[in-house]
């Protein structure tokens, strides 16, 4: 685990808002919204917190993430070229025919990436088996799965819960991305999930309430899921959708809409980068 110098990492999350905010106005199409929303999770988690060799990205005594709502690639991507798993000028291929970077993660191309993601709800399943594999092997890695609270609507997600509690898979910490907002509007509106912390402590699991933009939090909330045994623990992290960009901000229709150039510019200006920068 490297040091938590909150500064340095608050420097690395503005950085990867703003290559998420380039390389979706180059594509012209992807999902700013809760790419944006998880940033703070994801740095904290491969700057603070996984064991990563980005020089052996198959490594099997690594920690593994599961980016479960596989549509947020963007902020997995400019965190893995971050991190050094792969030049960044890969980043501006984004969704680009031929490039290691499509919309949806793809282990298979992309380096760094654990798991091919898109449909929704199958993350945590896939978790679950990484998590299960782990304890068989005797190995001392965890597994890191971030979903969407719009997922949560997904039948799957809470078969796979009981499955984790079943099996008593403490070595797994599910991050929800609590942004109360989905494609089509609020998740309450659509198809309501809540509550949906009371709802993972029915099914048996740890559960911690966080600010998921508060470093301190999300650090404290991985230390205390360390120390629980016998059960995961779902880290439920109120974030705010589009975070970082004010037009943005808690705006349903950001969720799968890219900049114009205009907007990248305005973007780009509030989080303190330049175009070409």
């Amino acid at each position: 685990m490297m040091e938590r110098d909150i500064q340095k990492l608050s420097g690395i999350a503005c950085t990867i808002r703003q290559d998420i905010i380039k390389m979706l106005t180059e594509s012209a199409s992807g999902h700013p919204g809760g790419s944006l929303s998880a940033v703070e999770i994801l740095t904290a988690l491969y700057f603070s917190e996984m064991k990563v060799d980005t020089s052996n990205p198959r490594c099997e005594d690594r920690d593994r993430f599961v980016l479960s709502k596989g549509h947020a690639a963007p902020v997995l991507y400019a965190t893995l070229a971050e991190k050094g798993f792969f030049d960044k000028k890969h980043l501006s291929t984004l969704r680009k025919l031929g490039s290691i970077l499509q919309g949806h993660p793809n282990m298979n191309d992309t380096p760094g990436v654990d798991m091919s993601t898109g449909s929704l709800g199958q993350g945590l399943s896939a978790a679950n088996g990484m998590a299960l594999a782990g304890k068989l092997d005797n190995k001392d890695y965890r597994v890191f799965v971030l979903l969407g609270d719009g997922e949560l609507e997904e039948g799957q997600v809470w078969e796979a819960a009981m499955t984790s509690a079943h099996y008593k898979l403490d070595n797994l910490i599910a991050f929800i991305d609590h942004n109360g907002l989905q494609i089509d509007g609020e998740i309450t509106e659509v198809m309501n999930p809540e509550s949906i912390s009371e709802k993972f402590k029915a099914f048996g699991w740890n559960v911690i309430d966080i600010d998921g933009h508060n470093f301190e939090e999300i650090f404290e909330a991985i230390d205390k899921a360390k120390e629980t045994k016998g059960k995961p623990t779902a880290v439920v992290a109120k974030t705010v959708k589009g975070k970082g960009v004010s037009f943005m901000e808690n705006v349903a229709g950001w969720h799968g809409t890219a900049p114009n150039k205009e907007q990248c510019e305005q973007a780009l200006k509030e989080l303190g980068g330049a175009v070409n920068g």
